[in-house]
């Protein structure tokens, strides 16, 4: 006779399980530069939750530094083919951060010293990952008279580029290995949604805006690109003036900005992008920087008001966290009168950029290139 007592204290027949490299796709990397790309995009609801409409927002935050990873090991790699850039000889750059990181990423897998042209503006914790990472910081101490920080900064890389023969500057403003770095990203989101009507995109270098249009628009030839500028930034015709936010807008013409590319321009406040920065973080968890607050009002608001069958990709160039101190800082926005100035439900509407100076969300489709090709600033 069976013992009932022994057979309930038999263990289970365990199933058959498939071999462990089997349970998952494999996401082994062997190399750094491995970490870079195939980032998901997310379904971002109205931020001013009135209905069902939003957008897909490509999340860049997931590479290891954001965005700027794709051109900063794209125009390493290019000007060591073209023999540019010779083994183990310094890369000079300037930068408000992002690309900082991708540049001290392409140092560590192509085996360069990187040294890294800033401003007092960039934030501490950025200074400190950039210096675990191996880079060397320059930081500029006046603006120039004329392009602010951001001329300073170009300016001085200038004079190291002089006295340390051999090295070399990627140029992230006029070089068109910025902009082609940004095809894989463009194929990445037309696989990811099999059909874009409007790119919503931040501009600042030009060369993410440039880069992903030109390639998308092989797929959809009827693509259009929204660019979303920062107040006071002279891109697209507007003066020049002292920016809070970084990562958007430039006190200079770079050469990288497609200016025939663009259906319409937005330029945004800092408090209207602080404003989205938090609800994207209270509502969807997921954000980023001045550049994401800025690109979110905007793609919230097409969304609105395109016809609902109109499918919108915004990307989202990085995370938050380098932001702590600022955007997500109260002592810091109230500082900076940033805190409950939300932006109008829709953006005020200039027919010419020299109409008026802008100071919150305005849009303009009349795109005007301020200065020739052959004139842009060094």
């Amino acid at each position: 006779m069976i013992d009932a007592l022994s057979v309930r204290s038999r263990p289970p027949r365990r199933a058959l399980l498939p071999a462990p490299d089997q349970l998952i796709p494999t996401s082994t990397c062997h190399g750094l530069d491995q970490l870079v790309g195939n980032t998901p995009v997310l379904w971002i609801p109205d931020l001013h939750a009135t209905g069902r409409r939003g957008f897909w927002a490509k999340l860049e935050g997931h590479n290891p530094g954001g965005i700027k990873d794709r051109p900063g090991l794209h125009m390493i790699q290019r000007a060591r083919e073209r023999g540019d850039l010779l083994p183990g000889m310094p890369v000079v750059e300037s930068t408000s951060g992002t690309l900082g990181l991708g540049l001290a990423l392409a140092g560590l897998v192509h085996g360069h010293p990187v040294t890294l042209v800033t401003d007092p503006g960039m934030e501490p914790s950025m200074r400190h990952l950039l210096a675990a990472y191996g880079a060397r910081l320059d930081i500029v101490d006046r603006p120039h008279p004329d392009g602010g920080w951001q001329q300073a900064r170009r300016d001085r890389v200038t004079r190291l580029l002089a006295e340390h023969p051999g090295s070399y500057c990627p140029d992230q403003y006029h070089n068109p290995d910025n902009a082609d770095a940004y095809h894989p990203l463009a194929l990445e989101l037309a696989a990811q949604l099999s059909r874009i009507d409007v790119l919503v995109c931040s501009v600042g270098t030009g060369g993410h805006s440039a880069g992903i249009t030109r390639m998308l628009r092989e797929f959809f030839p009827h693509l259009r690109l929204v660019g979303v500028d920062a107040t006071g930034s002279t891109i697209f015709g507007q003066p020049a003036r002292t920016r809070l936010m970084r990562g958007l807008g430039s006190s200079i013409h770079p050469r990288n900005v497609d200016y025939p590319a663009f259906d319409d321009v937005h330029w945004v406040a800092p408090a209207e992008a602080v404003w989205a920065c938090r609800q994207l973080a209270a509502t969807r968890y997921v954000t980023g920087g001045w550049s994401v607050g800025a690109v979110a009002v905007v793609a919230s608001w097409l969304a609105r008001t395109l016809p609902d069958d109109t499918r919108i990709a915004a990307v989202f160039p990085d995370g938050p966290y380098r932001y702590a101190d600022t955007i997500y800082n109260d002592d810091y926005c109230r500082q900076h009168d940033l805190l409950g100035r939300p932006p109008a439900r829709r953006p005020d509407e200039i027919g010419h950029p020299s109409e008026r100076e802008v100071t919150r969300w305005t849009r303009c489709t009349n795109i005007v290139q301020p200065v020739a090709t052959g004139q842009v600033p060094a």
